[in-house]
Parts: C-alpha cells; structure tokens; sequence
C-alpha cells in the first residue's frame, strides 16, 4: 500500500536534490547573461511548462530506447538501462520539472540589486564566494519556492513517468500510477487512500511555503 508512495517521495527528492545543484548556477547564469541567444535557452528549458507530458515522454521514449544510438551507447559502454527503470525516471523528472526549480531561482536573482554583488567584487571577494555567502542568503523565498514547485510537480507526474517507467511495481509504479490503476480495477478506496495522501502532502508543503515566504519578507522589510 505504502510503496507507490514511498517511490513517488524517493522520486521527487532525488529529482528536487539534483535540480537544486544544476538550477543555481544556471539560474544566475540566464540572469546575468545579455547574451542574443538567452531567448532560446530560456525558451528551452521552459518547454516543459507548456508541452503535453506525452509529448515528451514519447521522445524521451525514443532517446532511452536501446534501438536508438543514445539507450543503446549507455547499454554496450556502461551496462545502463533507462528505460522502465527508476534511473530513467530521475532523468525524465529532472528535464520534466527543470522550469519549475529555474525560474523562481533566476527571478530571485534578478531581483537583487546590482550594487550587492559589485560591493562583494570591491571588497576583493571571490565570484564563488559572493554567490555562495552573500548572493543566495538573499533569494532565500526564491530558493524555497523552486524546492517546493519542484518537489510538488514530481509528485504529480503522470504522463512521463507511465511512458518512461512503465508501471512496474516496486520499481517504477508511483503513487499517480497507483492511483489510475486503482481506478481502473473500480477500487476506490484505495484511490481514495493514495489520493489523500498526496492532497495531504500538496496542501502542507504550500502552507509551508507561504508561511516562510512570509516570515522572510517580513524581516526583509
């Protein structure tokens, strides 16, 4: 009962974990860049914001696909399978809800004035260090609202993880699958069961959200 569950949480941390480590650089990267192609890659990585989960999953299908040259490289070199498997769902969810850690994370910075970093640069501290120690402390909301977006939306991937992972139990069966599959076999209460829980789990993490944005703001002004 517990393990789509369980698979759904272990998913979305890992996805949240890994786009939190990509999604800082990049983010200050795309707001500090004037460069003539910064529209393309904002377009890119937002694509997923507005592309049917199916569409993607039917590429990402494709391109894990051991008949293709990408699935096939990783499964001769490195003994990989991505497709129907947990890996290839942590890839798929990172492409998937990359937009939803960016996007908050880049505004944050765009955010902040230009005379903090130029203060750190004057006082002879290093690019790294003013990014770590002075830059990110002040898009604290910023930071906790492209955790939360991106945990929340891995949770509820549905389309993506059914074309990618294929709905094994115990390896790839998340808790939305679990919740169509319950449907399906007319039992309810079991849908009923999973569907709480993630209602639960979706309305304390936006409580949370909201409550430390607020203490933040507030101390900010």
């Amino acid at each position: 009962m517990w393990e789509p569950l369980l698979l759904s949480f272990s998913l979305s941390l890992i996805t949240t974990v890994i786009l939190l480590l990509i999604g800082v650089p990049l983010a200050y990267r795309l707001s500090q860049s004037k460069s003539r192609w910064k529209p393309v890659y904002e377009s890119l990585i937002s694509l997923p914001m507005i592309l049917p989960p199916s569409v993607l999953g039917f590429y990402l299908l494709i391109a894990f696909s051991p008949n293709n040259f990408f699935g096939k490289f990783l499964q001769e070199y490195f003994d990989i399978r991505l497709l129907f498997s947990f890996e290839g769902l942590i890839i798929a969810s990172v492409i998937y809800s990359l937009p939803f850690m960016i996007h908050p994370i880049q505004a944050g910075f765009q955010n902040l004035s230009p005379s903090l970093k130029d203060a750190a640069y004057t006082l002879g501290i290093s690019p790294r260090k003013t990014l770590l120690h002075i830059l990110l402390p002040n898009i604290k909301p910023a930071l906790l609202t492209g955790i939360v977006l991106t945990f929340a939306h891995t949770v509820g991937e549905f389309g993506v993880v059914m074309m990618i992972g294929g709905n094994i139990p115990g390896v790839t069966k998340v808790a939305s699958l679990a919740i169509y599959d319950e449907v399906e076999s007319m039992n309810y209460d079991a849908a009923n069961f999973y569907s709480l829980v993630l209602l639960a789990l979706s309305f304390l993490i936006l409580f949370l959200l909201f409550v430390f944005n607020k203490k933040w703001k507030s101390k900010i002004y």
